[in-house]
């Protein structure tokens, strides 16, 4: 645009046509001439002498004058074509932009979720540049395919499932996309109708799942909202020795994921099947927030035998799912307890210890009258004001784990028990109360 803004400067557009045919004309005539087809004409037969030699036949030199009319003519040719390339690009790029902003003019829809933990706002398709589908549920803000699949990833976690990543989207927001195996899922009418399901749930304990993305070649991406703090797992056992984890903090972590697990059975009968403190996000206030909770419904039943599997290895897996198959509540009841005693004793399950399971470890510690020994030392140091809240706690979680699963209490009665244990706690918002998810500036 530079050159082209100096060539119309010195050279006005009537003045320029008049010059520039001129121009031409003469570098032309030069051109002509210089390079004239020589016309042969058969030679004249002459007899020798040898007084007299043969002249040599003359050449047209070009000369200084010729040279520089040459030359620039071509620049002029040349800086005229790079013109009209540089406006050609100039004008796609400029309607390239323009479309892609016809495509953005969906902005956020506002939060909403009733007493039930159903969504009744609208759902928002869109397809991006590179196809595919992304079907939108109720967030803080809407982006299209493009924005997705044009954010900054870094992985922050795998599973059974598939890989996570934190997402940051061209304008700043941050989100959870979760990428399912390749092969592990169901029919795409299938997913569709079962992840629109998902789409409307809505829990203060519960990760919700913002929107969908089916790509051209069979890829699968799930959107959620993004945990900054990370999971329970990370939580309790990457963290500094600077860092202490308080009762009330974990007590609250509890009471969260067992009111999130009570309405997964009882409001939306889903089955977790894959309870682990690694599928527990928490905020930034490290309230509890369930992830993946009815993925199995997108999955093919071998691609849930394996997740079934590798929460066994895990070691939150209840001992009977080993001849059921099946998950139900009494599993997950089972996946909650090993989950409590995690809080309480501030071990992993899935390091065995002394050749037992986390919660064979702790019951045989209890047998053998030795309790003080099972709790975090972090906890023992305010024993004297929490002994009998930990205690009441430790006999909750060993009912929970029960080898037998009809002795093991159902979500709801967890609910209670807990909130019991720990009445301050119970005035929290509860089911028919959900909470605003936290946004990312």
């Amino acid at each position: 645009m530079f050159l082209i803004t100096i060539f119309l400067v010195l050279f006005p557009l009537p003045l320029l046509e008049v010059q520039f045919k001129l121009f031409l004309w003469e570098i032309f005539s030069y051109v002509a001439t210089a390079f004239q087809p020589l016309v042969l004409h058969p030679p004249p037969v002459v007899l020798p002498t040898p007084t007299k030699e043969e002249p040599k036949r003359h050449r047209r030199k070009f000369s200084t004058k010729d040279i520089i009319l040459i030359a620039a003519g071509v620049l002029l040719v040349a800086l005229l074509l790079l013109c009209i390339i540089l406006l050609c690009c100039l004008m796609k790029k400029r309607s390239a932009s323009e479309g892609k902003n016809g495509k953005t003019t969906m902005r956020g829809l506002p939060w909403k979720s009733d007493k039930t933990g159903a969504v009744a706002g609208p759902e928002v398709e869109s397809g991006g540049e590179m196809g595919g589908k992304l079907v939108h549920f109720d967030g803080p803000f809407v982006f299209t395919a493009d924005d997705l699949l044009c954010a900054t990833a870094e992985i922050i976690g795998k599973s059974s499932y598939g890989t996570a990543y934190k997402a940051t989207l061209e304008d700043g927001n941050q989100v959870a996309v979760k990428r399912l195996r390749e092969k592990t899922t169901k029919g795409q009418r299938e997913f569709e109708t079962e992840a629109a399901a998902l789409g409307k749930i809505r829990h203060p304990n519960l990760l919700a799942l913002r929107a969908f993305y089916l790509g051209p070649k069979g890829e699968k991406l799930l959107v959620f909202d993004y945990m900054p703090v990370g999971s329970l797992a990370s939580y309790l056992h990457a963290r500094g020795p600077e860092i202490a984890v308080d009762w009330p903090t974990r007590m609250n972590i509890a009471i969260g994921v067992a009111r999130g697990l009570n309405h997964l059975h009882t409001q939306q009968e889903i089955i977790h099947g894959n309870l682990t403190s690694s599928n527990i996000l928490l905020d930034e206030q490290t309230d509890a927030h369930i992830a993946e909770f009815g993925l199995s419904r997108l999955m093919t039943t071998a691609a849930n035998t394996d997740v079934i599997s590798t929460a066994g290895t895990l070691g939150y897996r209840a001992p009977e799912l080993s001849k059921l198959k099946n998950a139900n509540t009494k599993t997950d009841v089972y996946s909650l307890g090993v989950i409590i005693l995690e809080l309480l004793t501030g071990k992993s399950p899935g390091e065995p210890i002394n050749g037992m399971d986390l919660p064979q470890w702790v019951a045989s510690i209890v047998k053998e009258e030795w309790t003080n020994e099972v709790f975090d030392l972090e906890l023992m140091r305010d024993a004297q004001t929490i002994g009998d809240e930990l205690l009441n706690t430790l006999k909750l979680a060993l009912h929970c784990v029960d080898p037998t699963p009809t002795a093991r209490p159902e979500a709801e009665e967890v609910v209670q028990q807990l909130e019991e244990i720990k009445p301050e706690l119970a005035a929290a918002p509860a089911d028919d109360e959900p909470k605003a998810p936290p946004t990312t500036e």
